[in-house]
């Protein structure tokens, strides 16, 4: 009987792996097409878990900061297999595009990728996608005209002061606003749901996530470690991603274009990139790493920009029942979220559209990917590809 209970996670451990790893092979389309998958998957063909349940972790990473994908599959490898589960389902999950974008990062050490034509037309995909992310964001997170005002606010304010800190007091004085003006939130759901991991586990992960988040640039400054800087600075951006995976590009912008650590071009270069392979848009992190410093910085930069993700989902578990029925709490995530495209629509204009658009055939070819994308509705790799082609043929004209 002892041996059958070892014998039992390993089997569930290597079943959480070779189906999130199949996820990570075939899920394309960002993170609202992920939790697609995800519900066909995990709910549907398996049955692991129920609606109910799979519509609060869902909830709960909306709510928290980090890849809502990301958090969703962790969360289901929890409840199916305990901690391990959850760490299993997130390597399934991410591993096909780390190591997809760890290789094209390599491929391009070393050449002169500023100039060549199907990199111009990567950045052009980049203008398209997050238009298209932006105005689907902007239709559920800023419906009414105070949340209008919220998001304008935060785009005059990221546009006019553009520094990380500029960033993380927006999204606070945002909170603060949301919880006064948003307080009398309905809270329909009252039934409970119960998460396999104790409140002593999740206060450690808790008390971590923060004690990283002060301490890392603390420890930054002291020993002025090139290492202990790019973890800073990759956990600070998963850190304090509110509203979707589009929100890291300007974060990390800001972090490593202007310090000289990666130029703007092949900045924008792996962000297109990105946008082809399958799999979570935090995995840009693993590109970025490569430029930087190989690929044990490919690793070390997915290893941080996700920490904080893996730290709050394990940490707000237990909590989420008491959490979500806080209509206060709530106000202030809803004031959060309308700031995010605030801050989207700044970082599209700077860095993404004054460095991509420099000519009426470079907005041409934007709006043709973007009828493409959100007319059309071609698969996001279509028109990577096309972008690319677009690129390398306008070199002729």
């Amino acid at each position: 009987m002892n041996h059958s209970k070892p014998a039992n996670r390993i089997k569930s451990l290597v079943e959480i792996f070779l189906v999130s790893i199949r996820l990570g092979f075939t899920s394309f389309g960002g993170p609202t097409a992920h939790l697609g998958y995800f519900h066909e998957e995990y709910v549907r063909r398996r049955k692991w878990m129920d609606e109910k349940s799979y519509a609060d972790l869902v909830a709960l990473s909306q709510f928290l900061p980090g890849p809502a994908s990301s958090q969703v599959g962790i969360g289901i490898g929890v409840m199916r297999a305990g901690v391990l589960g959850g760490i299993t389902s997130f390597i399934g999950f991410t591993l096909p595009s780390v190591i997809a974008l760890i290789l094209f990062a390599l491929l391009l050490t070393g050449t002169d990728i500023g100039d060549a034509g199907w990199i111009h037309g990567l950045k052009i995909v980049a203008v398209a996608v997050v238009a298209h992310a932006i105005i689907g964001m902007a239709k559920n997170l800023t419906p009414d005209l105070k949340r209008k005002a919220f998001a304008l606010f935060a785009l005059l304010g990221t546009l006019l002061w553009q520094s990380a800190f500029t960033q993380v007091g927006v999204i606070l004085i945002a909170a603060f606003f949301g919880f006064l003006l948003f307080k009398k939130q309905d809270v329909v759901e009252e039934t409970k749901s119960s998460f396999p991991i104790t409140k002593r586990v999740s206060v450690i992960c808790l008390t971590l996530f923060f004690a990283l988040l002060f301490l890392l640039p603390v420890l930054r400054e002291i020993t002025g470690s090139y290492w202990v800087a790019m973890f800073d600075s990759f956990y600070r951006s998963g850190s304090l991603v509110f509203g979707g995976g589009h929100v890291v590009l300007p974060l990390l912008e800001q972090e490593l274009v202007p310090a000289g650590w990666i130029s703007e071009e092949a900045f924008l270069a792996g962000y297109g990139a990105t946008q082809a392979v399958p799999g979570p848009l935090f995995t840009f992190a693993a590109y970025l790493g490569t430029v930087m410093k190989g690929w044990q910085g490919g690793l070390v930069a997915t290893f941080a920009v996700f920490l904080p993700a893996f730290l709050l989902i394990l940490g707000a578990l237990p909590f989420w029942d008491s959490l979500r029925k806080n209509p206060k709490i709530k106000g202030a995530i809803m004031g959060v979220n309308a700031a995010v495209i605030g801050i989207l629509i700044s970082a599209f204009y700077f860095p993404i559209w004054t460095s991509s658009i420099l000519a009426p055939v470079d907005f041409a070819l934007a709006a043709i990917l973007f009828s493409m994308l959100a007319y059309w509705k071609l698969p996001p790799w279509v028109i990577v590809v096309s972008g690319a082609i677009g690129g390398s043929l306008m070199t002729f004209i």
